[in-house]
């Protein structure tokens, strides 16, 4: 265990966590165990003369986390994160530095969150999604298990081209989301979609490459049926 003399910690250390830098921990918040909190950017850490955690907390400006989190082992969150209260993730999650995310999103193990990323509250990250710098997602979002980001329209090149997930929006299990699109407030992506084009708000779309099959109020009737079948 490695508590920085910077650290303002209000809630519980379940085990052998590392917190550094001017790190701030919210009330009744939990950190598992062997998680690092304020992990310091490559620039910093190549900076050193000897990779400790002493001297990673010398250089580290510390993460944010809010009241009633819990931050489950394994998990690593880089310094300059900004994260709200009633987070809860999984265990082996990644979140890079200058991630701000909003109350009451749920992130699922070993989603990785790329650093630079905004997203809102109230959101269901499953697990093991991708999501790169410039992304941008809004609030109350269901995200499914291992969907894939992308931010690089003609890879490899330096130009990041993030895409923007409105409120209210769904993405099914493993579909891909181009660098550069905007998928509408409400709007649904289907399992295992690739979308290359914006996905206009309160539509659906399936398919590679995807493509508009019904509107949000038909799709929610269909669900409704269903559900009153079971």
């Amino acid at each position: 265990m490695y508590i920085s003399k910077r650290a303002k910690i209000g809630g519980l250390l379940e085990g052998e966590a590392r917190i550094l830098g001017s790190t701030r921990i919210g009330a009744k918040t939990v950190i598992g165990d062997g998680v690092i909190i304020g992990y310091p950017v490559q620039k910093k850490v190549l900076s050193l003369e000897k990779p400790t955690f002493e001297a990673y907390d010398g250089v580290s400006e510390g993460s944010t986390i809010g009241r009633g989190c819990v931050i489950r082992a394994g998990s690593i969150v880089y310094e300059g994160t900004q994260i709200g209260d009633n987070i809860e993730t999984g265990h082996g999650v990644l979140i890079r530095e200058g991630t701000v995310i909003g109350n009451g999103t749920r992130i699922g193990t070993y989603t990785v969150i790329d650093g630079n990323v905004k997203i809102g509250g109230k959101n269901n990250i499953q697990t093991g999604v991708y999501i790169p710098p410039g992304t941008v997602i809004g609030s109350n979002v269901f995200m499914g298990p291992y969907v894939t980001v992308t931010n690089d329209r003609y890879p490899p090149s330096p130009k990041v081209s993030g895409v923007t997930i409105e409120d209210n929006a769904a993405v099914g299990s493993r579909a891909v989301l181009i660098a550069g699109i905007r998928v509408g407030e409400g709007a649904m992506i289907g399992a295992g979609a690739i979308v290359t084009k914006d996905v206009q708000p309160r539509t659906v779309v399936l398919g590679v490459p995807a493509k508009v099959i019904m509107s949000r109020e038909e799709y929610n009737r269909k669900q409704r049926d269903y559900l009153s079948q079971q």
